[in-house]
């Protein structure tokens, strides 16, 4: 899977795909990540990427003309299965949503900044608009992160034990249920007798009735 992934803050995005995980799914080849400067691809001398909105009012919004240069070279390049922008009036992201993202072969993903981007790129580019919740963000390339991450993860072979994804909370519409290790007991608190019984018929049906429990306690919509 390729994610190019525009920005005019690209070191934001440094942290979060040089460890772990998601650096691991790129030194296996699973997954290539490219961050894009949009600033290279203006052409104000000053290298501004923003301009004040037509109507007045209060903040910048993102000019047209260095998005779309940036976009348009990528599309010549190849072909994308999405083109993302990450908004917080976008479509809420879920685990089945990832899951249908993680099939794709190039997906492409815009962080906005200031008031957002010209409404003429969403009209003439975007294919998909996401958000990572209902609430406003510095910019969107934390986002970003966040939704490639999503991503990334379900990829077959980035995971050491590739069923570890399977079992993650949402993807049968439950919580995951509560998860124990070593020492058995601590501090009185003491691991369920029968998570140490070796049933695991047993365990997986305390296991399902645990996470119904807890979606039910903690996120009853899910349910619904």
């Amino acid at each position: 899977m390729r994610i190019d992934i525009l920005t005019i803050l690209p070191e934001l995005l440094q942290g979060p795909f040089s460890a772990s995980i998601m650096k691991r799914a790129q030194d296996k080849g699973l997954a290539e990540i490219f961050v894009h400067n949009i600033r290279d691809y203006s052409t104000n001398k000053h290298k501004q990427v923003d301009d004040y909105q037509y109507g007045g009012g209060a903040g910048m919004v993102m000019s047209i003309e260095p998005i779309a240069a940036v976009l348009d070279k990528l599309i010549s390049e190849r072909k994308y299965d999405e083109i993302i922008y990450m908004t917080p009036d976008g479509e809420v992201l879920d685990q089945k949503t990832a899951n249908s993202f993680s099939l794709y072969e190039n997906i492409i993903i815009l962080c906005g900044h200031y008031k957002g981007v010209d409404e003429r790129i969403r009209q003439i580019y975007i294919t998909k608009e996401i958000s990572i919740g209902s609430y406003v963000l510095s910019g969107g390339e934390l986002a970003a992160a966040v939704l490639t991450d999503s991503i990334v993860r379900l990829i077959p072979g980035v995971l050491n034990d590739e069923t570890s994804a399977l079992t993650d909370s949402f993807q049968d519409n439950l919580l995951s249920p509560p998860v124990y290790t070593r020492p058995p007991e601590f501090r009185g608190y003491k691991v369920p007798e029968v998570l140490l019984s070796g049933n695991f018929d047993l365990i997986e049906k305390y296991r399902d009735e645990e996470a119904y429990k807890r979606t039910k306690e903690r996120r009853p919509d899910l349910l619904d």
